[in-house]
């Protein structure tokens, strides 16, 4: 198994898509990189030699991944917050943030239902 970034990445899947599990590596990410190292993408990541992963490795480092990305983000999101914009706010309530209605929808962002019981009026 491979590790690139921190990340041990699977053997058996071909490169595109075994660089993908990298935080901040999507697929186009991916075939740039591959590109740049000079190793074919369908080639699956156990016949890769130690000369193409020091390549590999060299061609991530220049891209911002993994945790200096999460955090990056997160530092991102705590400005957003800090000044008080819409956005921010959004982000504190753990509401959507890009104008999505939330009457019917947005459950994975609200959470599961908590439901409201009525009051029920006291007969006399």
């Amino acid at each position: 198994m491979a590790r690139i970034a921190g990340i041990d990445i699977p053997k058996n899947k071909r490169g595109v898509i075994s660089l993908t599990y990298i935080f901040g590596v999507g697929r186009s990410r991916s075939k740039e990189v591959l590109v740049a190292a000079k190793v074919d993408e369908n080639i699956k990541v156990q016949d890769w030699t130690d000369d193409q992963i020091a390549n590999i490795r060299e061609e991530i480092g220049k891209f911002t991944i993994e945790g200096e990305l999460r955090s990056e983000t997160q530092l991102n999101k705590k400005r957003l917050m800090d000044i008080g914009c819409y956005r921010g706010v959004r982000h504190r309530t753990g509401l959507p943030l890009r104008g999505q209605r939330t009457k019917n929808n947005s459950r994975t962002r609200k959470g599961k239902r908590k439901t409201v019981a009525n009051k029920k009026i006291a007969s006399r």
